[in-house]
């Protein structure tokens, strides 16, 4: 009687941790759905809205916004049913494949964007005449479409069962099934996945020595003038060759530098970087790097535990671990915008240009007089 009695507490005491815990997965992943869609939504619009936003950068970071919003609308309300149907799939399996597909594509469209970027950046910095000739809203589009394109192309093997999409009870969502390596086809995938994140760091790494390497400025070197008769010329000649030839202390033929003289016609598209734009490229390079690094951390632990997966047989992962790192992915929807806000000063002066109503209105001071 006794043992029944116990058996029967714990039991409800089960049921009583399984309502907390599926109460609090809904209440966290419909915080990020709001969050995401409110974010990126909110950034999306302020990007379209002011022109001087129309730049590469920000045409990637729309993309990147899109996709946010798509995945947190068609995803995760899925994730939300699977909850509250007891971390079970109530729909038809080709539905399950359709919606671990968008999954896995929005995951690998971040990582080839985030490469992309980082590309991008290093561009802007170390070859910056090139890249503000070549980089035009056209080429964003073609950058784009390479994007999504490979996307497709790894997120669609296994809708033929390379790598079978499956509902897995223990992450609550329709992705990979992760098997021992002898019997695994999502081992490739996954490599990619770590190659694509390394290469992104790998670049901005580059880029962080090349800013190194110019930080101070060489030293001017003077190339001395010619002289001939106070007639100056060669490299190093000045406009007072000239006065001091129309001034009749040179004699003899013109000299080299009077020759020809005309002024040099000016190319918008052939110009260096300036300290300023320097400085901007570097804050949208540091803004891109804290989103790639925040990307890679958010999504390590369930990298780890797909590994753990494939290369350890049996492995006995922890639920706990395994929840918070499936919750880790889908809080990565939402953390763009924060980043974008926090770190991009360009951002919140036209946030506060197109939304003055969501700042906080001082009360004005009443004029005075001195008597």
């Amino acid at each position: 009687m006794a043992n029944a009695t116990e058996l029967g507490e714990s039991n409800t005491s089960l049921q009583n941790y399984a309502v907390r815990a599926s109460a609090v997965k809904l209440a966290s992943l419909g915080l990020i759905i709001c969050i995401s869609v409110a974010g990126n939504l909110l950034l999306c619009l302020l990007i379209l809205k002011d022109r001087s936003l129309h730049r590469a950068p920000y045409y990637f970071l729309l993309d990147l916004c899109l996709a946010d919003i798509i995945r947190s609308v068609v995803c995760f309300p899925f994730v939300m049913i699977s909850i509250s149907s007891g971390s079970s799939w109530t729909y038809s399996v080709i539905s399950c494949k359709v919606i671990a597909f968008m999954a896995v594509l929005f995951c690998f469209h971040a990582a080839f964007m985030l490469f992309c970027i980082s590309v991008t950046r290093y561009m802007a910095i170390a070859h910056h005449r090139f890249y503000s000739k070549r980089m035009t809203l056209w080429t964003c589009v073609a950058v784009i479409c390479m994007v999504w394109t490979l996307s497709v192309a790894m997120a669609f093997p296994p809708v033929f069962d390379v790598g079978t999409y499956k509902f897995i009870k223990e992450e609550e969502q329709c992705i990979f099934e992760h098997r021992y390596v002898k019997a695994n086809d999502t081992l490739g995938f996954m490599l990619m996945l770590a190659v694509i994140v390394g290469t992104t760091h790998v670049v901005y790494i580059k880029m962080l020595f090349f800013v190194y390497d110019h930080r101070k400025m060489k030293p001017a070197q003077l190339i001395p003038a010619i002289s001939q008769n106070w007639t100056f010329h060669g490299p190093g000649a000045t406009g007072q060759a000239a006065a001091n030839w129309i001034a009749g202390f040179g004699r003899g033929p013109t000299p080299p530098t009077l020759v020809g003289i005309r002024q040099a016609a000016h190319n918008p598209n052939k110009r260096l970087l300036v300290l300023e734009e320097f400085k901007m490229e570097k804050r949208m390079g540091k803004m891109f790097y804290i989103i790639t690094l925040l990307f890679f951390l958010l999504w390590s632990p369930y990298i780890v535990a797909c590994y753990l997966r494939v290369f350890v047989k049996a492995s006995s992962i922890p639920q706990v671990y395994l929840t918070a790192a499936v919750w880790m992915t889908f809080a990565q929807a939402g953390v763009n915008p924060i980043l974008c806000f926090i770190f991009n000063k360009e951002l919140r002066i036209c946030f506060r240009t197109h939304f003055p109503c969501c700042l906080s209105t001082q009360t004005p001071m009443e004029p005075y007089c001195v008597i």
